[in-house]
């Protein structure tokens, strides 16, 4: 892939796969969390809209993160016992 997308899924490649999960994770729920504090915040008083971004988006990133990091510690787990097997 060209561009900046490849270039950093390329550097997560040295990463563990639960961190891995965890930062995509936590970046989605961080850019969904965002665009949802600010239709939020437009609909409910426009002029200090661009705090409900940081309101919403920051706590929805740390859960994203969160849950990236179970289900890839978990996949982690999954994977490391079925290779002993």
């Amino acid at each position: 892939m060209k561009g900046w997308i490849g270039s950093t899924w390329h550097q997560l490649g040295g990463v563990a796969e639960a961190l891995r999960c965890a930062l995509l994770a936590g970046a989605a729920a961080g850019a969904l969390g965002g665009v949802v504090g600010l239709v939020v915040g437009l609909r409910a008083y426009a002029p200090t809209a661009w705090f409900a971004i940081f309101e919403i988006g920051v706590p929805a990133a740390l859960l994203g993160f969160l849950l990236g990091l179970v289900v890839g510690s978990l996949t982690s787990l999954v994977r490391r016992r079925g290779r002993r097997v």
